[in-house]
């Protein structure tokens, strides 16, 4: 593989995509896919919030942990969990990215306003 490759990162669900360089952060990826991934540290895996999710088949397509991003996530690492501002990309990936909380929560209520559920919204 040749360092000025492009490279296709697509993210999930929203099944976005980035063409990236080779080893450009996820972060980085995200960001051009114009997707909102919060982050507090600036990128420095301080904060934990840039935690995505690659599947274990795919992990070749990413550069392996660093020791900061090991201590951050120890057994994390093996379910696939990275912190997309310190995995740089090396090949086409999957990644995905989980869903806000608070988006999630308004997500499922609306479902159940759609279904006629008697719950109320708020």
């Amino acid at each position: 593989m040749t360092p000025t490759r492009k490279i296709t990162v697509t993210f999930l669900p929203e099944n976005r995509s980035a063409s990236v360089m080779h080893g450009v952060t996820l972060l980085e990826a995200v960001r051009k896919a114009g997707i909102v991934l919060p982050t507090r540290c600036g990128g420095k895996a301080g904060c934990l919030m840039c935690k995505v999710t690659v599947d274990n088949k795919e992990s070749a397509a990413l550069r392996p942990p660093a020791d900061a991003e090991r201590r951050k996530l120890g057994s994390l690492l093996d379910e696939g969990v990275r912190l997309a501002c310190q995995a740089a990309v090396w090949g086409d990936v999957s990644v995905n990215i989980p869903e806000d909380p608070l988006k999630a929560a308004v997500r499922r209520r609306l479902e159940a306003a759609r279904r006629g559920e008697a719950e109320e919204l708020w």
